[in-house]
């Protein structure tokens, strides 16, 4: 899949206008408040995603992603009408465990309906070749291996992990996600059986012990089952203290570029 490189424009000049900068706050209040005055379907991916402007007459105007309810297409694993719930439910797990993975995420009404509306991150054009950065051992990656195990992730493709001009690592793309059933598919491998990091390990157990909190940030999301079933993988990897180890033939997605 490739990259999706956006820019805002002066529509006098036709230049690209440099996104601001925003902190959390004021990236989630904008993603609820904005005017959206654009929208262009992104052509690929098997729901309607559109990317859209968004527009608050103060010099703050960015670009979002926008997923509707009405544009997901019915999965036979998956309650219907549901994605754009797990879209920001992931959002609400990474802010829970202070990993800062999923960029500012909100649910609001847009041009097609209620949906999921995810501020845009522009990606690192010259960052090499991605099966190398995408395979290496390092922290920020590991943390995202781990909130794919914690929140079953069925769809972390290689463009679904992106690597932004500062040189932050995301994970964009989380409709596929908290399946009451096993159904982890991910490019990222190279965990598989090792203990996890220190650090990573006292955020799982902190998040464990916040368990009834995560229940209540996501009850509204996700069936009660599915819920269960967050806290019971969290007490696995809390059990091993390792990744899990991860089939080569199952545990990939389709399509995993």
């Amino acid at each position: 899949m490739p990259d999706l490189h956006l820019r805002l424009q002066n529509e006098e000049t036709g230049e690209p206008v440099p996104q601001p900068v925003l902190a959390e706050d004021e990236a989630l209040e904008l993603l609820q408040n904005a005017e959206i005055t654009a929208a262009k379907v992104v052509p690929w991916g098997s729901n309607y995603t559109f990317a859209v402007a968004l527009e608050t007459g103060d010099q703050r105007d960015h670009l979002g992603i926008y997923k509707p309810r009405a544009g997901e297409n019915p999965l036979w694993d998956f309650p219907h009408g549901t994605l754009y719930l797990r879209e920001h439910a992931s959002y609400l797990l990474s802010k829970r465990l202070g990993w800062d993975i999923v960029p500012p995420t909100v649910i609001r009404e847009g041009p097609h309906g209620i949906g999921s509306l995810q501020l845009y991150v522009e990606p690192k054009q010259d960052r090499g070749d991605d099966h190398e950065l995408w395979g290496r051992r390092t922290l920020p990656i590991e943390r995202m291996v781990l909130f794919d195990h914690i929140s079953n992730n069925a769809d972390r493709k290689i463009g679904h992990c992106l690597l932004d001009v500062n040189g932050k690592v995301w994970g964009i793309d989380h409709g596929l996600t908290f399946n009451k059933d096993p159904k982890l598919k991910t490019v990222l491998h190279q965990f598989s059986g090792l203990p996890i990091s220190g650090a990573l390990m006292e955020d799982v157990t902190r998040l464990h012990a916040e368990r009834k909190a995560i229940r209540a940030d996501l009850k509204n999301h996700l069936s009660s089952i599915e819920l269960d079933m967050v806290v019971v993988r969290l007490g696995r990897l809390l059990q091993g203290a390792c990744h899990p180890e991860l089939d080569p033939r199952y545990n990939v997605p389709y399509g995993w570029w």
